[in-house]
């Protein structure tokens, strides 16, 4: 067969398509934009609306095709073991949304796996649902012989969104690797177990809406969704068996060979440590590019693991140190021709994973202590295999190091309750799943759909005019359309066209009027619940009014203009923050009201209190430089030939709105702006703070706001000098002062306190001791708190020297207490803190614990004391 380079079978797959009369369309991020779906798993989910005719698509084009970079992880732990599994791959697609069907989709299959790629027709087979006689009689007019087309059931070959809602037969294409590669049974076909018979192209030929009684009623317009796995056929047409032996995957297995000085197909470990190491830091490299960070819950978490696990399988094999970047170099330069994204945020990539490789490092330190603590109170010789699922799902430790551990104190490892605890997770995720792809059909519909589908997209008006005249289309209230809403009511406006902005990109919706001779209406927000469509929240204060009313639509001016104030300097934030902190800065998130903004950005450290005055000067710079904006739309490929930064994990159109400051900022922005910097008086930064790994904030005010908090600073300024008796501009010397006047009567209180807790012990401390390997006291002192009893250790420690220990208990105002701590060298010697308050914590009803050097309890009965420090003797001296 001809061989063809991934890059070749992406190419001619798209230009056939489109030769066909279809949309060469971009794949759409990692991050779908359905909330219910955790990632884009599919080339459909950007196709959604289309299916469901809540948009269509322009003339001429019957249909659309794509390259979709997808990651599919509800099977993380079996990623290396077999050829064809994957967290990240890139799936080939082709839609219609009723205008072509099963005839010719069938047609162009057979066409693009014979005459483009060549495939020997001999070698291709067919499975069709079973009652799907259509598709079969099309196969066969296309001179597929009988013999190459297999009947499979509905759990095959009939595709749902869910119990119910669109659904419909598949038909798919099997290559057949051959005999040598199958199970040798006579009857062996597609759908067979082995490997014989390849699966490469699905076509779902979506036709019927799926009732409640089980029953098909067939849809107004036909549907095709197809998926055709790049690296399943790249296999195919490079002649080899398994997906980690095509040419990128390959490529970064060789980067792995080098890193760690192992060759590829000489042990079976090393295999599956290279293995993992390509596919996942393929998939990391794009979830970042996406705008996915690492985190403890949702995609992050995702993220966060297929990390790890790359980072554990490298050191498995030898690989020191922080590694993955050297992948991510290799990543780019395979794809970073079809996929931008990776080559333009190639710093933040680095910077993300790095700190991530680093942070893991503490996060196995902490595993390696929670399992020795674990072997520590082990009773028995087999460790949990719950205890080893812990330690392999929060700090990142493969079973087998766990195994390895384990046998070097002659500890084994329950395996079969291990493997329950990991299906268990295996069934949540694939529960995940199958509840994601219900709900991405699910989801979709309701009130707002309805609506759009009936009216058609909002004009917005609102760049140029904050009043406009409207016309009402729709109204609704408590979820439903209505035809009228009455003075007293709450409900939701939909006008033709509108200067209200809706809520999105971090800019809150805007509020004002709506007025007429016959009602009055107060916008108490605005939003878009679905693209395209603009909703006014009101209440009808006086009158009523109708579908088709005429209304004068005003948007509060002076809230407007703040909201406006504070987007741009958003902008002008992320400039100087770039500037100041590097090319890494990446906006994660925002939030424009009229009184604040909120900014949340990629960084891996808290900012210096001089680096937050240099971001804070260097914008109010630029907004007293008062600069014009200039504000304009292009295409997204001249917008990032141009260099204009697109905002990280966003998703843009076609055509999108560029918003600059000069040559100082230049974003991709569908926001209000300023039409020049100065109308943004001034800036103040108020907090910079946390909000996740690699991930900081940024608060700030602008204009009256901002001119309010100097105020108010200087307010409190002057009130401080007024108190403290001193000038306004000499506060900071006189509190210097006087602190220094604090620390010198603190040290004389504690010189006092120490000299009065002298009498605390006993003079002959052998009167109170054990007669032991070491010696350890065991004393009551009543009326100490926790503080007083660590004091009295201190002096214990101080009095007895290096290997002392102790046991003390005290009654503080009927509260009564336990302490044990002991030196290094105690601990050495046998005795455990932790050990000794668990056997004697019960006398005083209560409990607690702590580490060998040192424990602590609490409880309810403190007339159990006495009998508490007696069963220490006792535990102690046996």
């Amino acid at each position: 067969m001809k061989y063809m380079t991934t890059a070749e079978i992406r190419e001619k797959y798209l230009a056939f398509f489109e030769e066909k009369g279809c949309k060469r369309m971009p794949s759409s991020s990692l991050i779908p934009d359905d909330p219910s779906l955790l990632l884009t798993s599919a080339g459909m989910v950007q196709f959604k609306p289309y299916f469901l005719q809540q948009k269509q698509l322009e003339e001429p084009y019957i249909g659309t095709t794509t390259v979709q970079k997808c990651v599919r992880t509800n099977d993380i732990d079996i990623i290396g073991t077999t050829g064809r599994h994957l967290s990240f791959f890139e799936m080939l697609g082709n839609f219609s949304f009723g205008k072509y069907f099963k005839k010719e989709m069938c047609a162009w299959a057979l066409e693009f796996s014979t005459k483009v790629l060549e495939l020997p027709e001999d070698r291709l087979y067919f499975t069709v649902f079973e009652d799907d006689d259509e598709t079969i009689e099309i196969w066969k007019n296309l001179g597929v012989p009988e013999d190459h087309i297999s009947k499979l059931g509905e759990e095959d070959n009939f595709w749902r969104a869910g119990p119910t809602g669109p659904c419909g037969p598949c038909s798919e294409l099997y290559f057949d690797q051959g005999p040598e590669v199958g199970c040798g049974s006579p009857d062996c076909k597609p759908g067979c177990d082995c490997d014989r018979f390849l699966e490469y192209w699905n076509c779902v030929f979506t036709q019927y809406d799926g009732q409640e009684d089980g029953t098909l009623a067939p849809l107004p317009k036909k549907n095709i969704d197809t998926g055709m796995g790049l690296e399943r056929i790249a296999a195919i047409m490079q002649g080899v068996d398994n997906n980690y032996d095509t040419d990128v995957l390959r490529g970064l297995i060789a980067v792995g060979e080098a890193l760690s000085e192992k060759t590829y197909k000489e042990d079976a470990r090393v295999d599956l440590a290279l293995r993992v190491m390509a596919d996942h830091s393929r998939a990391i490299t794009f979830m970042i590019a996406d705008g996915i960070l690492p985190s403890n819950e949702g995609r992050g978490y995702v993220l966060r693991r297929l990390l790890r696990r790359a980072v554990m399988k490298g050191h498995s094999i030898g690989i020191e140190g922080a590694f993955l970047n050297n992948y991510v170099d290799k990543v780019i330069e395979l794809m970073g021709d079809v996929y931008p994204e990776i080559v333009d945020n190639r710093a933040l990539i680095e910077r993300v994973i790095l700190s991530e490789e680093e942070r893991f490092g503490a996060t196995l330190r902490q595993g390696q202590v929670f399992l020795q603590e674990a072997l520590d109170e082990l009773q028995g010789i087999t460790l949990s295999g719950k205890t080893a699922f812990v330690l392999h799902d929060t700090y990142g430790f493969p079973v087998e190091v766990t195994k390895e551990i384990c046998a070097e104190h002659n500890i084994d490892v329950d395996e079969e309750e291990f493997e329950r605890c990991m299906e268990e997770q295996r069934e949540r995720a694939r529960a995940a799943n199958v509840k994601d792809a219900e709900a991405a059909w699910s989801t979709y519909g309701g009130v707002h759909a309805e609506v759009l589908n009936l009216v058609g997209p909002t004009t917005f008006v609102g760049y140029d005019h904050l009043n406009a005249d409207a016309k009402v289309v729709a109204l609704i209230a408590e979820g439903k359309k209505v035809d009228t809403l009455q003075a007293g009511q709450n409900g939701e406006v939909v006008l033709d066209q509108t200067p209200f902005y809706a809520e999105m990109g971090g800019e809150v919706g805007d509020t004002g009027i709506m007025v007429n001779d016959a009602v009055r209406m107060t916008v108490d927000d605005t939003q878009a619940p679905e693209k395209g469509l603009t909703c006014h929240s009101v209440t009808v204060e006086e009158g009523s009014v109708s579908v088709g009313d005429m209304l004068s639509a005003q948007v509060d001016e002076k809230r407007r203009r703040r909201i406006m104030r504070n987007h741009t300097c958003t902008h002008i934030l992320h400039a100087s923050l770039r500037e100041v902190l590097g090319s890494h800065v990446k906006q994660a998130g925002s939030f424009v009201g009229p009184d604040r903004l909120r900014f949340d950005f990629t960084h891996f450290e808290a900012m210096t209190p001089e680096q937050i005055q240099a971001v804070e000067d260097r914008a109010n710079e630029i907004i007293m430089s008062a600069i014009p904006t200039n504000i304009y739309e292009t295409s997204l490929a001249q917008a990032r030939e141009a260099g204009v930064t697109a905002l990280f994990g966003e998703k843009y159109g076609d055509t999108v709105r560029v918003v600059e400051a000069g040559e100082f900022s230049r974003e991709l922005c569908g926001g209000c702006h300023v039409s020049n910097t100065g109308e943004i008086g001034f800036v103040k930064i108020v907090s910079e703070s946390s909000v996740g790994a690699n991930l900081r904030r940024i608060e700030a005010i602008t204009s009256y706001d901002a001119l309010a908090y100097v105020n108010g600073l200087e307010a409190q300024m002057k009130q401080a000098a007024s108190a403290l008796k001193a000038p306004v501009n000499a506060v900071f010397e006189k509190v210097e002062a006087t602190l220094s006047q604090v620390k010198d009567l603190q040290a004389q209180i504690k010189a006092t306190k120490k000299t009065e807790s002298a009498g605390l012990l006993p003079e002959d401390l052998s009167s109170v001791s054990l007669d032991l390997a070491y010696p350890c006291v065991v004393y009551r002192k009543d009326g100490l708190d926790a503080g007083g009893m660590r004091n009295l250790w201190d002096m214990i420690h101080a009095k007895l020297g290096d290997t002392a220990a102790c046991v003390l208990a005290s009654d503080n105002d009927g509260t009564p207490l336990l302490l044990a701590a002991a030196s290094d060298a105690a601990v050495e010697q046998g005795f455990n803190a932790g050990a000794v308050i668990k056997e004697i914590s019960r006398h005083i009803k209560g409990g607690g614990g702590g580490k060998p050097t040192m424990a602590q309890a609490g409880g309810k009965d403190a007339s159990g004391l006495d009998g508490a420090l007696d069963a220490a003797r006792a535990f102690l001296e046996a």
